[in-house]
């Protein structure tokens, strides 16, 4: 894969795209090991998933701030990437609808520019 930003945005979207689903999927895990912790009494799962769950979602956090920042996200669609690091499955929503592709991405066709910013137009060659 070929990086697309100085920063190595393509890198950074990929791990954001893993992490995304990694968090969201410990977060479900998470749940049933404290049902089974309750029903069962049996908290090993939750001894073991908590801290990988915790590790995830301040990785999840860090790598939507970055994204966000980077790309110029618009605070809306940063909050709510934000606040769906704490619903189930909300992470999976994130990971396919914003982080695929380039989306976000600086210098992307989808990143949001800022206000006030003009296209740019090319350069149309003169006819005579």
């Amino acid at each position: 894969m070929i990086d697309k930003s100085p920063h190595g945005g393509s890198r950074i979207l990929t791990a954001a795209r893993a992490v995304s689903f990694a968090e969201a999927t410990s977060f479900l895990l998470l749940l049933i090991a404290t049902g089974i912790k309750y029903g069962a009494d049996h908290p090993q799962g939750v001894k073991i998933l908590g801290p990988i769950h915790g590790t995830l979602f301040l990785a999840y956090c860090a790598l939507i701030g970055y994204l966000a920042f980077v790309g110029r996200w618009p605070r809306r669609r940063t909050v709510l990437a934000l606040i769906a690091s704490v619903l189930p499955v909300a992470p999976f929503f994130v990971e396919r609808h914003w982080l695929r592709g380039d989306a976000g991405t600086p210098g992307s066709a989808s990143a949001p520019t800022s206000p006030g910013a003009r296209p740019v137009s090319r350069p149309t060659a003169r006819r005579s």
